[in-house]
């Protein structure tokens, strides 16, 4: 496995933070589209600094037991989960973690552009992500960390992947007993 880069919670909002001073020094978006599960948190922040509607792509990439070196086959789901309007598709932020590979981040921008109910409203699909891995062959229009290196990123909530509700439980059981 390759080296890992660990992410605290005040760093990983630092970065955001970031991100959206990047966004709003030459983009002004009228929907936020994240690529689940990654950007979710991220979303949640722009959306809430931009006062912008949001949709969200869900993808599976990575799966199976090993793979945190490889990525998966792309599946996209059917539909994009949204309450904006189509009109709000005008001018696309297409958020995402990070850029790995980069074939997330533009079999996206591709699946966008021929997506039926939105892709008549589109006039520009921007991208951004935290962190862009050094072997990424994609370059996102707005990205606040460089690497220099293709480490494992261990986000602040990654945690929970090797946890079961029981584990849960049990913890707060042993806690308040």
């Amino acid at each position: 496995m390759s080296e890992k880069l660990i992410i605290n919670f005040e760093e990983y909002l630092k970065t955001v933070e970031k991100l959206a001073i990047q966004i709003n020094q030459t983009f002004n978006p009228t929907v936020l589209v994240g690529i689940m599960r990654g950007a979710a948190p991220i979303i949640d922040i722009l959306s809430r600094i931009f006062k912008l509607p949001t949709a969200y792509i869900v993808i599976q990439s990575y799966s199976g037991e090993g793979m945190e070196d490889k990525q998966g086959n792309l599946v996209f789901a059917r539909d994009i989960s949204s309450i904006a309007r189509n009109k709000d598709f005008e001018r696309v932020l297409l958020v995402d973690d990070l850029s790995d590979t980069g074939l997330t981040l533009n079999r996206s921008i591709d699946w966008l552009k021929n997506y039926k109910p939105i892709k008549n409203y589109i006039k520009e699909i921007k991208t951004a992500c935290l962190w862009k891995k050094k072997s990424s062959s994609f370059s996102p229009d707005f990205c606040p960390v460089k690497l220099k290196n293709d480490p494992w990123i261990v986000q602040p909530t990654e945690h929970f992947e090797e946890l079961n509700i029981k584990q849960i439980i049990e913890k707060y059981k042993k806690k308040e007993g």
